[in-house]
């Protein structure tokens, strides 16, 4: 049997990643939202040569991502329009994250990780992907509207999801910009929340799309989950945790667990390994943990040792409609 148009496709799927990150890069799909351009205006607007981004193009439009009519005027697609900056949920800062050289390069490093389980990034680079963004602002920022975009896209999910009542504030712990508290705060009026993250990586105020009511109970405080994090009811963690190693992650949890509230609850947003529909997504991400982080996804099983370890009950399991699972975890008794 011959696999090779499958198998081939598979190997040199990196070409693919490579070109659609230099669409979003050069910011095509936003040049391209009000209309239809020719090769040359595109070419004009991007501050790209017209020769070789035609060669992009021709691939692009293969893909699926651009169209190009007859008369040679470029558009883009639904799928192309998602490389757009001004679209919720936009996947442009995802594609942009491999644009940064030293990403890309530990990617290229994974073999090492394979046989040693190191850490591709920092047994490349010398240091951890952490420390790396703080040296290196353009990275970090890339990074911190990724994490906001990829959250934006299931926030209102876990909203959802998640029964609120009977508890009265909420940490969003390693929150960034405050996404996902942003739209628990929208749905759930009773709920005063609070944004907590590394002072660098935490906005001023609300978001400006924040309702009056959002803006009048959201609070913002720095910090570090290695060591403290606000007094409150529910602590929000979502793909915090698989980050971090095992060890690290008990540190997080335990840290949650000494300010938690009677009564209170830990609730843990993560992809989990082998949940049907999603088990090459998780398998994929589990890889990007080892390369960068240094982290892992997990099964529900794994994650209730963490919590365990870390003085909570073995999780309850909340679905919601999105790709990730919500682990409800409350004190041991």
């Amino acid at each position: 049997m011959d696999v090779w148009p499958d198998l081939g496709s598979l190997i040199t799927g990196f070409r693919t990643s490579a070109a659609i990150s230099v669409a979003a890069e050069l910011g095509i799909s936003d040049e391209l939202a009000a209309g239809p351009l020719s090769l040359a205006e595109l070419a004009a607007r991007v501050g790209a040569d017209e020769d070789t981004l035609g060669r992009l193009m021709r691939v692009l439009t293969e893909l699926g991502l651009y169209a190009v009519s007859p008369e040679g005027a470029c558009a883009a697609t639904p799928l192309g329009a998602e490389l757009r900056s001004d679209v919720a949920g936009s996947l442009r800062p995802l594609a942009r994250t491999l644009q940064d050289p030293a990403t890309w390069a530990a990617w290229g490093h994974l073999l090492h990780s394979v046989r040693t389980g190191e850490t591709a990034f920092e047994a490349l680079h010398g240091v951890d992907v952490w420390n790396y963004r703080a040296d290196h602002p353009q990275a970090g920022d890339v990074f911190n509207d990724n994490m906001t975009a990829l959250t934006s896209r299931v926030a209102a999910a876990v909203a959802r999801a998640y029964d609120f009542d009977g508890l009265r504030s909420v940490v969003d712990v390693g929150g960034g910009h405050g996404v996902l508290l942003e739209a628990v705060l929208t749905r759930h009026a009773h709920l005063q929340g609070a944004v907590f993250d590394l002072p660098q990586g935490i906005p001023d105020g609300p978001p400006a799309s924040a309702s009056e009511s959002v803006a009048s109970r959201w609070s913002v405080v720095p910090g570090s989950f290695f060591e403290s994090v606000p007094p409150a009811d529910a602590y929000l963690l979502k793909k915090v945790l698989h980050d971090w190693s095992d060890e690290k992650c008990v540190e997080i949890l335990s840290t949650c667990r000494r300010s938690l509230e009677p009564g209170g609850v830990v609730l843990v947003v993560e992809l989990v390994l082998d949940r049907p529909g999603h088990e090459l997504e998780a398998a994929l991400s589990d890889l990007n943990m080892l390369v960068l982080p240094g982290g892992r996804e997990r099964t529900v099983a794994q994650f209730d040792e963490l919590f365990t370890a870390a003085g909570f009950e073995p999780a309850r399991v909340v679905d919601t409609d999105a790709d990730v699972v919500i682990l409800e975890a409350h004190a041991a008794r």
